[in-house]
């Protein structure tokens, strides 16, 4: 990649982070739309042209921005700050969870108008994508080594745990909240359970000599970029 090439990859990310919030404040009567875009346009004298390249597939596209900027806040704000690894593993989901539903907690309608898109059959796949990416940002800072097939069910658990979490927030009028982390406070303990269900079955030897070729399958799947002895 050519140093030109870099120029304009920071030119669209620079123009594409001021779009994004001269566009909030409108998200919430227009959701994420052309309208909505327009208006930021008006408002940053960002090109047409430009902000066409930082959102090419329009809203979608601005809501996934959104989505991973949060992800990427998150990530700013916890990553090195020795808070969470001093935290037992459940108590740093948890807290992780929490602390990304309160980043966005003066943007809810941002927020309810990227799930009512995302709930959308075409775009379904991307808000499933934007889950997973966040369960992953989440695992990697609570400190998560895993590379076998835990890497994949890991994820996949907490991409539910977050997602219903969030939904769950979105109803909840009360301004503290309470309910909320209620909520999320017992879907962990589901996935605690989980664990320990999981636990009890490699330590039984019946149930461990019955699982014994489904287990060496499993065994062979690496989280991606990973080679060699599976982690924990």
């Amino acid at each position: 990649m050519t140093n030109v090439e870099k120029s304009e990859e920071d030119h669209i990310a620079e123009a594409r982070s001021r779009l994004l919030e001269a566009m909030l404040p409108h998200v919430a009567f227009d959701g994420w739309s052309q309208t909505s875009l327009n208006e930021a346009v008006a408002e940053t004298g960002v090109e047409p042209g430009l902000a066409k390249l930082a959102f090419p597939r329009g809203g979608v596209d601005m809501a996934l921005a959104f989505h991973r900027a949060k992800d990427d806040e998150l990530v700013a704000v916890l990553e090195g700050s020795g808070s969470v690894q001093s935290m037992r593993i459940r108590d740093r989901i948890t807290h992780c969870v929490r602390r990304r539903i309160e980043l966005v907690s003066d943007d809810r309608e941002a927020v309810r108008r990227g799930a009512t898109l995302f709930a959308l059959p075409i775009h379904a796949p991307e808000g499933a994508r934007a889950m997973w990416e966040t369960a992953d940002k989440i695992w990697t800072l609570c400190g998560d080594t895993a590379t076998d097939y835990n890497w994949y069910t890991k994820r996949a658990i907490l991409s539910g745990v977050y997602s219903s979490t969030v939904l769950y927030w979105l109803g909840d009028e009360d301004p503290t909240g309470r309910a909320t982390w209620d909520f999320l406070d017992r879907r962990i303990d589901d996935v605690m359970q989980f664990e320990k269900v999981k636990a009890a079955v490699r330590d039984n030897p019946l149930a461990k000599a019955a699982l014994a070729v489904p287990n060496a399958m499993l065994g062979m799947i690496r989280a991606p970029g990973t080679r060699g002895t599976p982690g924990g």
